[in-house]
């Protein structure tokens, strides 16, 4: 069961929820610990003067920002604190808007809303129904591990979510960022007519039980089977068909998507392994041990 990171109360109006914030998500990306090839020897990361190449203590380390020009102004961590935030235990929302008026680029992190105590479940199921039933999100500003997040409230099925968000000046304008940006005036109604018939080929409903991470299966795979003393070879990929004609990838689109959905989905194609098998590496140190193959996986937990 996943574990409360900030308490304390969200707020419209005058009604008063007490709630807790919890993980939506996990990363289970599979992380590894870095060895001197041939060894059992951990590489681990130092903090060191670049002009002396001597280790420095945490408490001796200050922050500098950069004005150009090889000019920093130093802050320690108490100057720093006489800027961070008021300490709050509150959510106040202060504007309701429309779902869909909130660009998804906003969004940095989602978190649940759960509701904390007795006498609780009521206001928080009226605010949750109130705002699916309006399609409205809730705008607000929270203090969490000292830093302002702007933040939004949303109704899911079942619960109140919150998405920290983005203030508008740390999201980037594309007319501004990126090199050109082409308009839509030398497309034909042909080319339009056939991209909506490869679209309308392609529509379905959104289920995320169909999408997995393929390359964290393949590595997982891979782990358990170099484990096992077993060669890995690596598949070559196909290549792509080079097609230049617009109009041809869109008619060769069309008919790969019809042919694939005509038949049954395969399971994507783990790494290749050799008939030959050889003892897996060992390194010489005493304290290295090999786990079990079926623990030979292991994830940082979020």
């Amino acid at each position: 069961m996943a574990r409360t990171i900030w308490k304390g109360s969200l707020s419209f109006g005058l009604v008063n929820v007490p709630i807790g914030v919890y993980p939506a998500t996990q990363d289970k990306s599979i992380h590894f610990n870095q060895f001197e090839s041939g060894t059992s020897d951990r590489i681990r990361y130092k903090k060191v003067n670049e002009r002396t190449g001597q280790e420095v203590e945490s408490n001796n380390i200050v922050k500098g920002f950069d004005l150009g020009g090889g000019e920093y102004v130093m802050l320690t961590d108490e100057e720093l604190a006489a800027a961070e935030p008021e300490r709050s235990r509150q959510i106040e929302i202060t504007d309701f808007v429309d779902l869909d008026e909130i660009d998804p680029v906003f969004y940095r992190t989602t978190y649940y809303l759960a509701p904390e105590g007795k006498g609780t479940d009521k206001p928080y199921a009226l605010l949750r129904k109130a705002m699916q039933e309006s399609r409205k999100v809730g705008i607000a500003t929270m203090v969490m591990r000292n830093k302002e997040y702007l933040v939004a409230i949303r109704p899911e099925a079942d619960v109140l979510a919150l998405e920290t968000m983005y203030f508008a000046d740390e999201v980037r304008s594309p007319q501004q960022e990126l090199p050109r940006i082409p308009d839509d005036a030398d497309l034909t109604d042909r080319e339009v007519s056939m991209a909506h018939v490869l679209i309308d080929s392609m529509e379905s409903e959104w289920d995320p039980e169909r999408f997995h991470d393929t390359h964290r299966q393949k590595v997982e795979a891979l782990i358990e089977q170099k484990s096992q003393g077993k060669v890995i070879v690596a598949a070559k990929p196909a290549p792509a068909p080079k097609i230049v004609d617009l109009m041809e990838a869109l008619q060769a689109s069309i008919n790969a998507t019809e042919s694939s959905r005509a038949k049954p989905a395969k399971k994507a194609a783990g790494p290749k392994v050799a008939e030959k098998k050889q003892p897996a590496k060992r390194v010489s140190a005493a304290t290295t041990k090999k786990a079990p193959a079926s623990k030979a996986v292991r994830r940082k937990a979020s």
